[in-house]
């Protein structure tokens, strides 16, 4: 069952930050920092859907962290859970049209390999 939980930890985890993402660039950036603003960020924080939507896919991952720490080790979950960022970087490039730096591809390469070491 751990492989499971762990699956659905890693796929809501890179559900939610992926349309996060997407809904946080269609705000811009933040360059001051006024109530107003603040005010203004909050708002189109609950209301924009990819946004709301990526709350509630990492709540779930949350909640289905939990659930794989109920049948693994904290040594074991953890660093297993890290191939989100795997594919958090394949498909910031592809989903988000983001540019990924050979430096990005070889540290995301690494962290698959200490996956697997931990997997074995």
């Amino acid at each position: 069952m751990k492989w499971v939980w762990l699956a659905v930890t890693v796929l809501t985890s890179t559900a939610g930050d992926l349309v996060s993402a997407k809904g946080m660039l269609g705000h811009g950036e933040m360059e001051q920092f006024g109530p107003r603003r603040i005010v203004r960020l909050l708002r189109y924080i609950a209301t924009h859907p990819l946004i709301v939507a990526g709350i509630l896919f990492d709540a779930l991952s949350f909640l289905s962290f939990l659930a794989l720490l109920s049948t693994a080790e904290l040594s074991f979950a953890v660093p297993a859970t890290a191939v989100s960022y795997i594919l958090k970087t394949a498909l910031s490039h592809s989903y988000l049209g983001e540019r990924v730096s050979t430096r990005r591809w070889i540290g995301a390469a690494c962290v698959a390999i200490g996956v697997y070491l931990i997997a074995l």
